[in-house]
């Protein structure tokens, strides 16, 4: 960071000396002053809350019993304080999102010569639906407000009620980058800066760019959390909505999880796409049809009948597909496409070790996969027991991913296939892959005085699923020609 940037962690409290820019305030921690952004921070509820290690007066030496219910007193005041945040902060989110709406959508939707259904489906995603989902979610918030007293307000309901509603942003946050990419292009063009300018002072919005309005959705997604987190905080474990806040928070946390497995898996397509690329004699249609993930690979001997012949094949466990694949005699890390088995149509069996029935040779370390549907079977064997298990537990994994994406509704569509492909399809006419750099928010920023840029910030950090690292990508890169 510059010699004027804050640094501090999630959890620090920051005095705020100088808020009068709207995106860079200049605050005081432990360790120093400097500036920071003001999206990276949230005001904290009661300006006078004790710390986070203080406890409630207790009736004993020297005490009376009346501190219990002033303590108690004190409890109910800051529940009351977290509600209305939580309400006033929906009210402000709705008007935002009646602005973008109203004051962008429809008249962008006016000028057809500006603009194409495509691109303000690339621009605004489905930020209507979530407009729509959100008057909803307010106006339920507010029939559980207990106006006479607030304290006992049950908000936990609400959110355990609308937790479905709340996965249409994973759509908008996986298509935001993409809106980013878009406006960029268009922003360089004078005239469309002149008519977003316009659309902003017709609504009479505040003076931030369109990227900033719409960067407000992917960030309030991640703040229920941290907002549900303070109220049940404050929430006695004998109050009516205790056991719903707490169901309420861990929801939307699983949430926020499904919305960061859900950007993992389209930030992989882009890989997997340049992995069949790199396929010789690639044959069918292209894998990002019906798969987005790679679940597991490995090379295996293939036994087929008639007479029982062996060979050796590389196979590339997806997500509703088995890939395999044949090495290259001279050049090892070519692949050459053998192959494909429907999983959807197969049952995986284990074989124990000794002479197979069907084709009459002693087998060790083997499995096979049935397909109901023909009758087919295919029998495969690993070096090792442990790699055996290890195929096994994949297969698993494979039919569990199944399950879930089919239950969360994940899928890949058209336009993200066909781009994933393009791309794959010019960095294979370059000759060499295209670069990965380091993400944007790891990019240290050099800054003046007062930062002159917008902050940006990663957004979709909350409860990011741990994963155990994959060697997959590193296997590929030995065996899949990414460079010629």
């Amino acid at each position: 960071m510059d010699d004027q940037e804050l640094g501090f962690k999630a959890g620090d409290v920051i005095e705020v000396m100088d808020a009068t820019n709207r995106e860079w305030w200049w605050g005081r921690v432990a360790d120093g002053e400097g500036w920071f952004p003001a999206s990276f921070v949230r005001l904290r509820v009661n300006q006078d809350e004790p710390a986070d290690n203080y406890e409630a007066p207790r009736a004993g030496a020297g005490e009376t019993e009346d501190s219990i219910p002033e303590a108690q007193s004190c409890k109910d005041q800051m529940r009351t304080n977290v509600i209305n945040e939580i309400l006033s902060t929906e009210r402000d989110y709705i008007k935002h999102l009646r602005d973008i709406c109203e004051g962008y959508v429809r008249q962008c939707r006016k000028r057809e010569d500006m603009f194409s259904e495509e691109q303000l489906r690339t621009i605004f995603g489905n930020i209507e639906d979530i407009y729509r989902c959100q008057k909803a979610f307010v106006k339920a918030l507010e029939q559980k407000f207990n106006t006479e007293r607030p304290h006992l307000s049950e908000l936990g309901a609400c959110f355990l009620e609308h937790q479905a509603d709340f996965q249409i942003y994973s759509e908008y946050c996986n298509n935001h980058p993409n809106a980013c990419v878009e406006l960029s292009r268009l922003t360089k063009l004078s005239k469309y800066v002149y008519f977003f300018e316009a659309c902003r002072l017709l609504q009479r919005m505040i003076d931030i760019s369109l990227d900033g309005f719409l960067l407000t959705p992917v960030q309030k997604i991640c703040k229920y959390p941290l907002q549900l987190a303070e109220l049940l905080k404050y929430t006695h474990p004998q109050h009516r909505d205790f056991k719903n806040v707490e169901a309420a928070l861990h929801a939307m946390k699983n949430v926020a999880q499904l919305i960061n497995e859900r950007k993992r898996r389209l930030e992989n397509i882009d890989k997997i796409a340049q992995w069949q690329s790199s396929i010789e004699d690639w044959e069918g249609e292209d894998l990002l049809v019906r798969s987005s993930e790679l679940i597991y690979s490995g090379e295996l001997t293939r036994v087929t009948q008639p007479q029982a012949k062996s060979q050796q094949r590389m196979f590339f466990l997806f997500d509703r597909q088995l890939i395999y694949c044949k090495k290259d005699l001279l050049r090892r890390d070519v692949l050459y496409y053998k192959g494909r088995l429907d999983m959807d149509d197969l049952e995986v069996v284990d074989v124990e070790d000794g002479k197979d029935r069907d084709l009459h040779v002693s087998v060790k370390n083997a499995f096979r996969l049935y397909c109901g549907a023909t009758g087919d079977s295919h029998l495969l064997c690993a070096r090792k027991p442990e790699q055996k298990q290890r195929w096994l537990k994949a297969f698993a994994r494979e039919r569990e991913q199944v399950r879930l994406d089919q239950e969360t509704g994940f899928s890949i569509t058209e336009l993200q296939r066909k781009q994933a492909m393009l791309n794959a399809s010019k960095q294979q006419a370059t000759g060499k892959p295209k670069a990965v750099g380091r993400p944007g928010y790891l990019t240290r920023h050099k800054h003046p005085p007062l930062p002159a840029s917008r902050p940006q910030q990663q957004v979709l950090v909350l409860a990011e699923p741990r994963r155990k690292p994959s060697n997959f990508w590193h296997s590929i890169s030995r065996l899949a020609p990414f460079r010629k």
